[in-house]
């Protein structure tokens, strides 16, 4: 499985957990932080439910990356396969999400410990899947801030249609647009899958995790390239 392949399904799984966080845990981001701080605000103007897992999410995306990067480094120096390791992390904290979630949702009040749990296992699955991409292939789009995606999507887009980009911006460009696709991908099957089946929707972003650790380990020469 290339890192192309790889980030496509990432970026799927982004936008699915990200809206199961928002649906199920009343409107808390577990992708990215920008949202968080939008929705605590506004939770202080029309109801208080919800601004205790906005506030600890800061705090547990910083200590989830800051720990990938330290636990990497020393799985790197002892040779270890660091990226298969911290993506089979990923997939244990995603099961944890769906675990949570199913056994003690839906949610009413998101600031119960059960909900709180199930928001740390996926703002820490998540965490651990940006500080992946920025380390392991950090020249693939982001899969998991569409901000960043869009806006060198549109300025890539115009500087291909008047004829002034460099070669290889075409190839970004198209890269780009594909995390953007399969994000929203994601974030649509969630909505729809979530509506169905509710906390048990974290099914199918478990089984691509689990599908992307072990084709991994089916490859001897997966971590070849092992970044600090």
């Amino acid at each position: 499985m290339n890192s192309s392949v790889m980030t496509r399904l990432l970026s799927l799984n982004a936008g699915f957990v990200d809206t199961v966080g928002f649906l199920g845990l009343q409107g808390l981001f577990t992708a990215h932080v920008t949202g968080n701080f939008v929705t605590l605000a506004a939770g202080f103007v029309y109801g208080p439910h919800g601004t205790i897992g906005k506030i600890l999410a800061l705090p547990e995306f910083i200590g989830a990356v800051a720990v990938a990067r330290l636990v990497g480094a020393a799985l790197t120096a002892r040779g270890l396969p660091t990226l298969t390791i911290l993506l089979g992390v990923e997939a244990v904290f995603l099961a944890a999400f769906l675990a949570l979630g199913a056994i003690y949702g839906p949610f009413p009040n998101s600031d119960v410990v059960p909900a709180l749990a199930a928001g740390f296992a996926g703002v820490t699955a998540m965490a651990l899947q940006n500080a992946m991409q920025r380390v392991h292939f950090p020249g693939e789009p982001p899969t998991a801030i569409m901000t960043n995606n869009t806006t060198q999507a549109v300025l890539d887009g115009v500087d291909l249609l008047r004829r002034a980009a460099p070669p290889e911006v075409r190839g970004r460009f198209l890269r780009t647009a594909r995390s953007i696709v399969w994000f929203a991908g994601g974030c649509a099957a969630a909505a729809l899958l979530y509506y169905l089946v509710q906390f048990w929707s974290l099914v199918l972003p478990v089984a691509i995790a689990m599908a992307i650790v072990i084709a991994r380990l089916r490859e001897p020469n997966a971590d070849a390239s092992k970044p600090v």
